[in-house]
């Protein structure tokens, strides 16, 4: 993805999207990015997951105002629920999206 304008596109379209925003460059981010994946898959398969590489992409990073690497944005229903960076811990996130999971999908 390399336009503002694609992932304004996936988030109107998609009920639950999570974008993890980094450069091919970080190192954290190369041992996060499996970890996060597989918690969506596992606990989360309704959430579209999409990467975002800023260095191909700083429309993008400019857009959201995204100065760090990680990020990970998870939108719902269009609008940006979740927000995290640099430190991110996977049991927290996993708590942060499950509140806002059985919301939209456990109805």
């Amino acid at each position: 993805m390399k336009s503002f304008d694609d992932l304004i596109k996936l988030v109107e379209e998609s009920p639950a999207v999570c974008f993890y925003l980094s450069t091919p460059e970080c190192n954290v981010c190369k041992v996060l990015k499996p970890k996060v994946i597989e918690m969506l898959e596992k606990d989360f398969p309704k959430i579209d997951f999409h990467y975002v590489d800023l260095n191909e992409a700083k429309e993008i990073a400019g857009q959201l105002s995204v100065f760090a690497v990680p990020t990970i944005l998870i939108f719902f229903d269009g609008k940006e629920l979740i927000r995290t960076s640099r430190n991110i811990s996977i049991e927290q996130l996993r708590e942060l999206i499950n509140r806002y999971y059985k919301m939209i999908f456990d109805y």
